[in-house]
């Protein structure tokens, strides 16, 4: 019977080493790598290339050199200022407009601060917008750039004499 005693314990200990060997970090029995063994949740960020940075190129659209000549050179309905608040600058501009002959209200937004009039053929904003010192009234186009010709240049000089702006 000695010699059964011997092959327990041998098969004891291949059994025992086996499960060492198992458990200590033999690479077949391991999940994956680390990348994969993560949550999706927690795997970093891949961006593509084209969404890196935001597009700037149209950012700020500045005018060419000849709508800025054109502008300062007074072919731009040129705004003046009054020294009220805006509500009461709308208010009165309103009034001004109705005492005009040829101007057609067509609408009005007090909100906007615009009265949409048609004057000598042209069609064109009177914007009334809040400024520092006060009011600020142009003629803009309907893309609220300053309008250009000269029904809204006449119409804006027709306003900053009626209100006694200078």
């Amino acid at each position: 019977m000695r010699p059964n005693v011997s092959m327990t314990r041998a098969a004891m200990a291949a059994l025992l080493l086996t499960g060492i060997v198992i458990g200590s970090g033999c690479s077949w029995f391991r999940k994956g790598s680390d990348l994969y063994a993560q949550s999706p949740a927690t795997r970093p960020l891949e961006v593509p290339p084209d969404l890196d940075t935001p597009r700037t190129d149209t950012a700020v659209n500045v005018p060419s050199a000849a709508a800025a000549s054109a502008i300062s050179s007074g072919q731009a309905s040129g705004g003046f200022t009054l020294q009220i608040a805006r509500e009461e600058a709308f208010a009165k501009v309103g009034e001004a407009l109705a005492a005009v002959d040829g101007v057609t209200i067509t609408s009005r937004a007090e909100a906007l601060g615009v009265y949409d009039v048609s004057y000598e053929g042209s069609n064109f904003l009177v914007r009334v917008a809040g400024a520092d010192t006060g009011s600020y009234i142009s003629a803009v186009d309907p893309r609220g750039l300053p309008a250009t010709g000269d029904a809204p240049k006449k119409l804006v000089d027709t306003l900053r004499t009626a209100l006694g702006a200078k």
